[in-house]
């Protein structure tokens, strides 16, 4: 029975993109929480070094057997490491020290339009009309809810260098979706090793750098070891094992519209844990959220 609810649930993109986003979700909260607290750099090098030393048992016995593949492309392999975990999560959290939860979650929205640009620039992939006004409608309902319904707000928001950062890493994401469509054929959770360990591999420099010329390291603190805790089963291991098997099911474009449900499980977050009132404009941005993605994700 529970082997073939498993086996269901991982060919089911829909409920594993949406658990992705819920993870995902939760991150952006932690990484917002801890901004000034914990070193970014230093909580992105330890997230992925426990993610590796996590996945690295159950993961031996297929990277022995898929060692030829993956020595033949590691270049490749160590590139989708970097880009998709190690420098797109250093980049969020250093640029969450910066910039507001407002600034990130609308920067957050471009994400699947960041992915579309590269599917069509890398592999000239072509958009449906479904495609794009799925995409619309769900970033009209992000906008919705991160404005709380007043859109002129939008209108005074401004660009920093945290913004920036997380613009750029929402662009390397866009570049990282469109090339999973490249990897090498190996089991997945070797795969997710590889990512993983190139990850922490590119980190561990910049920890040092943190650590030596700015004096920032991690304080062994009760705050501090959930924190790692949860980034490295939840938003990584989890989240990513969802991520590539979503991107391998439906495709590139149609897994990236699922982005845009980060801000809506972060607003249900709020309003569950932090005691948040339920408020007209959330209804309105969720009905469109969930209508866009249900829209991007039908099958052509």
């Amino acid at each position: 029975m529970l082997p073939r609810l498993a086996d269901r649930a991982f060919n089911n993109a829909f409920l594993l993109l949406s658990l992705m986003a819920l993870f995902w979700a939760g991150n952006q909260v932690l990484g917002r929480a801890v901004a000034g607290h914990v070193p970014p750099v230093a909580l992105s090098f330890v997230r992925w070094s426990l993610a590796s030393l996590i996945v690295l048992p159950f993961a031996w016995p297929h990277l022995r057997r898929d060692w030829p593949a993956v020595r033949a492309n590691w270049r490749f392999l160590a590139f989708l490491g970097v880009v998709g975990g190690g420098a797109f999560n250093t980049l969020q959290y250093i640029g969450l020290n910066y910039t507001t939860a407002l600034n990130s979650l609308v920067l957050n929205s471009t994400g699947p339009i960041l992915i579309a640009i590269a599917c069509v620039i890398l592999f000239r992939d072509r958009l449906t009309a479904t495609q794009i006004s799925g995409t619309l409608l769900s970033m009209a309902g992000v906008l919705v809810v991160v404005s709380r319904g007043e859109v002129e707000l939008l209108s005074t928001l401004s660009l920093n260098r945290g913004d920036l950062l997380i613009l750029f890493a929402m662009a390397i994401t866009g570049v990282y979706t469109a090339c999973l469509r490249l990897r090498p054929e190996i089991h997945w959770i070797t795969f997710l090793f590889c990512q993983f360990l190139a990850s922490g591999l590119f980190n561990a420099p910049l920890v040092l750098i943190e650590a030596l010329a700015f004096g920032k390291t991690l304080q062994p603190t009760l705050f501090t070891v959930l924190a790692i805790g949860y980034v490295a089963i939840f938003p990584s291991i989890l989240a990513y094992i969802c991520f590539t098997r979503g991107v391998e099911l439906i495709g590139g474009v149609r897994a990236g519209i699922f982005l845009h449900l980060i801000p809506f499980f972060g607003a249900l977050l709020a309003i569950g844990l932090l005691g948040e009132p339920l408020a007209g404009f959330h209804v309105l941005g969720f009905v469109l959220i969930l209508s866009g993605v249900a829209l991007t994700s039908r099958k052509p």
